[in-house]
């Protein structure tokens, strides 16, 4: 198996492992959504942590890395907050195709913030993108909206952690960066989860832990895929989220998609196609010219 196809693979184990969490989180039913943001994170710091003994690497970094890793840890904790509130009060799809939007934000982020050239076809695809995200929140001010404003925001919250990853790069393990980030969210809202705590059922906390083993997985696969293939060539496939999600809306949660969300879903996915076309068409030009 080719390293691309290695990568493709682990694309679909991730996108199938983030849409089982957000399942097994909306699953777990009226637990507030800190307390479930906390349980998750939870699962992942102990995996992580016995990666990052088993490679005898530094558990919270490197002294020069603290900014970066904390402002992205802040920044994931706050997003991951919003999409799970998003989870609960929206069909399971759409929350997941609003929380899709963070690539498109991350190319705003890295013109603004790494100063990084945006090219015209890249601004087309966010455009189009947005036209997508209103086909889906439908704008009315109601209490809907507050949910549909959760799942846009978590996208944004999500692109600012996305882009201070890119400022990392390759200065720490990725699993110093899972454990960092997922010590960092449990003990953010340890005392919010104490002072709101909600007595769980048993079946509550299968749901919960197994969120959060499924978030590890996904978590996993997505930073390791990236390390057999670029970004620019693979990244399309982890879209199939919203396949999954489409999927286990309708079956486990009897929720059917509106024929405007999945148009929608459709223009943010032909931006993405569109985006990953223009990318590997360009990647292939600079590889002809050197």
């Amino acid at each position: 198996m080719t390293n691309r196809n290695k990568g493709i693979v682990l694309l679909l184990i991730s996108a199938f492992g983030f849409s089982m969490m957000a399942a097994l989180v909306k699953l777990s039913g009226d637990v507030p959504t800190v307390q479930k943001t906390l349980f998750r994170n939870l699962v992942s710091a102990i995996i992580a942590f016995g990666f990052v003994r088993y490679n005898k690497e530094r558990l919270f970094g490197k002294k020069e890395n603290q900014k970066l890793l904390l402002s992205r840890s802040a920044l994931g904790t706050i997003g991951m907050v919003l999409y799970f509130y998003a989870i609960d009060n929206l069909v399971l799809s759409d929350a997941d195709m609003l929380n899709k939007l963070s690539p498109f934000l991350l190319i705003i982020f890295s013109a603004i913030f790494l100063k990084e050239r945006t090219r015209p076809y890249q601004i087309a695809a966010i455009l189009a993108a947005f036209a997508g995200t209103l086909l889906i929140i439908k704008p009315a001010f109601s209490l809907e909206f507050i949910a549909y404003a959760a799942g846009l925001f978590s996208a944004v919250f999500a692109a600012g952690a996305y882009t201070l990853l890119r400022v990392l790069g390759d200065k720490e393990k990725f699993y110093t960066i899972v454990f960092y980030f997922s010590f960092f969210t449990t003990v953010s809202l340890l005392p919010f989860t104490i002072a709101f705590y909600e007595p769980m059922s048993a079946k509550q906390w299968v749901y919960l832990l197994g969120a959060g083993a499924f978030a590890t997985l996904g978590q996993f696969g997505l930073t390791i895929a990236y390390k057999f293939a670029p970004a620019r060539e693979i990244s399309i496939f982890f879209y199939s989220t919203v396949v999954y999600s489409a999927l286990i809306s309708i079956l486990l949660f009897g929720q059917i998609p509106d024929l405007l969300s999945v148009a929608g879903y459709l223009t943010i996915f032909g931006a993405s196609l569109y985006m990953f076309l223009k990318n590997n068409k360009e990647a292939a030009k600079q590889a002809q010219a050197s």
